[in-house]
């Protein structure tokens, strides 16, 4: 019985490669057992952040996943590890994060209020500027200083490479922890909410373009990055163009009849697949497909609808797959001495330098108060996942070696679970106090 009980979980494809090779259904079971085992840890991990830590739904689920990975599970119980999560399996649950990210994306894109973006303008164009200049120009200053530590980067790259690299590590901001936190501290319809989310999409389109250059230099061609920067833009220019009037009928239709058929939920998801495909094929990624198709989609009831039918499903089912895939790349155990830890540290103060004292001077420089400009700071410093996905890159791609992804992983978990209660402890608490922001929404916290 126990032996049959342990065969359910091996290979069971062809008998010529019986041991390695994954028949259909292999992939179905793992896959059903991958989605209650995250569903469970997230769940656990969420209520242990929320009750001792005071952390939200989000971060307990960023954590949860590098619990399910190497750095936990896979060091003490490799074995377990393994049989749950094996590598054959891992694409179809890349394909199930990248859905679920995208789809949460595209609802966040649909409650982006782009009436006090205008009012907001020039306060997110300098905080964004600042969130991406600040950081290129300390990582000009400590990227030399860690090409001569052996091991960090790869051999032989050049130090424009390296800089860019290091650049848009820091720069980059948590584009869909930062929207879930602005959700879940009921910031979704402020002014703050809003700038915050449009200078982090910002940083983070401009990192990924970064990121496309610093491949191309690495053998894939400068058309890589002409294909990955023009299409953003070409897309970005043809919805703010055209995206509102050919979208409106969609609107009309979920107001005249009162709620969202069938038909017009088919058409939306597919224009939503269309939108990630092509960011994702062009090199950016399949997020920012999402979110700006969101951005341009009719308001009103068709909103309302839209999250009503898709919104528990993107959240509680999908996106902690996003969490989990990307911890599952990831390992803790590499920064092994005590100069190694105190580069750990150094980066992390710069990280936490470059982008939450940028983004509070700048917005500070707009005019904002010290208050809202604290929060402001607070906020664009979160890295979280899109740190994991893009340290990834550079691991699989040979720029940087496993010692360095261990640091910056390090400075995503660190910059993620000190964002909330910063932020709380320099904006939210009062705001919430004097009225002037709502209560928590203790539905997506819990």
């Amino acid at each position: 019985m126990i032996a049959a009980v342990g065969d359910v979980l091996s290979a069971h494809g062809p008998a010529v490669q019986a041991a390695a090779s994954y028949a259909p259904s292999d992939y179905s079971i793992h896959f059903f057992l991958q989605l209650a085992v995250i569903l469970l840890a997230c769940r656990v991990v969420g209520w242990a952040g929320k009750r001792f830590l005071n952390q939200p739904q989000v971060v307990g689920e960023m954590i949860a996943g590098v619990v399910l990975g190497p750095s936990l599970l896979g060091l003490f119980f490799p074995d377990v590890q393994a049989a749950i999560f094996p590598k054959e399996t891992r694409g179809v649950l890349y394909a199930g994060a990248q859905l679920g990210v995208g789809l949460y994306m595209f609802l966040v894109g649909l409650t982006l209020r782009l009436d006090h973006f205008q009012t907001k303008a020039k306060s997110a164009a300098m905080v964004s500027a600042a969130g991406i200049a600040v950081p290129f120009a300390l990582a000009f200053l400590v990227t030399p200083l860690l090409l001569n530590v052996p091991g960090l980067f790869a051999e032989g790259i050049s130090t424009g490479s390296a800089t860019l690299f290091m650049g848009a590590c820091i720069a980059l901001t948590a584009f869909p922890m930062l929207a879930r936190i602005i959700h879940e501290r009921g910031l979704a319809d402020t002014a703050l909410g809003t700038l915050s989310l449009t200078a982090g999409a910002f940083d983070d389109a401009v990192s990924w373009c970064v990121l496309a250059i610093v491949l191309a230099t690495f053998g894939a061609g400068a058309g890589v990055a002409i294909l990955a920067i023009g299409g953003a833009i070409l897309y970005a220019l043809f919805l703010v163009l055209f995206g509102k009037r050919l979208l409106a009928p969609l609107g009309r239709a979920v107001e005249a009849k009162g709620e969202m058929s069938m038909t017009v939920l088919s058409v939306t998801l597919m224009l939503f697949c269309l939108s990630a495909f092509f960011m994702d094929a062009i090199g950016i990624h399949a997020i920012f497909g999402g979110f700006i198709l969101g951005v341009f989609m009719p308001r009103g009831l068709f909103v309302e609808e839209l999250k009503r039918k898709v919104e528990p499903l993107a959240v509680v089912l999908l996106l902690p797959m996003f969490f989990t895939y990307s911890g599952l790349n990831t390992r803790m155990d590499t920064v092994s001495s005590l100069p190694l830890l105190l580069i750990a540290l150094g980066v992390l103060a710069v990280s936490i330098l470059a982008k939450f004292g940028a983004c509070w001077a700048a917005a500070r420089l707009a005019g904002e108060d010290n208050r809202t400009a604290l929060g402001i700071g607070a906020l664009m410093n979160s890295r979280g996942l899109m740190e994991l996905i893009i340290i990834n890159i550079g691991l699989q791609k040979g720029i940087i070696g496993p010692t360095l992804f261990a640091m910056l992983v390090l400075m995503a978990i660190v910059t993620t679970v000190m964002a909330t209660p910063l932020f709380e402890a320099v904006y939210g608490k009062r705001a919430r106090a004097s009225g002037e922001l709502g209560t928590i929404d203790r539905t997506q916290a819990a």
